[in-house]
């Protein structure tokens, strides 16, 4: 073979090998960007799901709620057995509701 075409085929084979790693980890990287950019676009879509949930009337239905429980946690225990019932009914006729609308 010839000399010059043994350091030829030498140069091009040192060349790849510095040019293959350095593509390798770039595009390594690009990808790493691209699911990262990704996961982020899908965490704000669910915070906007969740504040939307939040001004559909979910956090008024919390609040009333909690409401009640301070109020039964401050009255007298006489009538708590039958306002927790009171609750219970109201949480089956809102689930009903829900289910309905669905």
């Amino acid at each position: 073979m010839d000399p010059d075409l043994l350091l030829i085929f030498g140069f091009i084979l040192v060349v790849l090998s510095i040019v293959f790693p350095f593509a390798y980890a770039i595009n390594k990287r690009e990808h790493e960007h691209k699911e990262r950019k990704l996961e982020l676009q899908a965490r704000a879509e669910e915070a906007k799901a969740d504040q939307a949930r939040f001004q559909n009337g979910d956090y008024s239905r919390m609040e009333e709620r909690v409401r009640v429980l301070e109020r039964i946690a401050t009255d007298s225990n006489h009538a708590l057995a039958s306002q927790i019932e009171e609750l219970r009914t109201l949480d089956r006729i809102e689930t009903g509701n829900r289910e309905m609308s669905k």
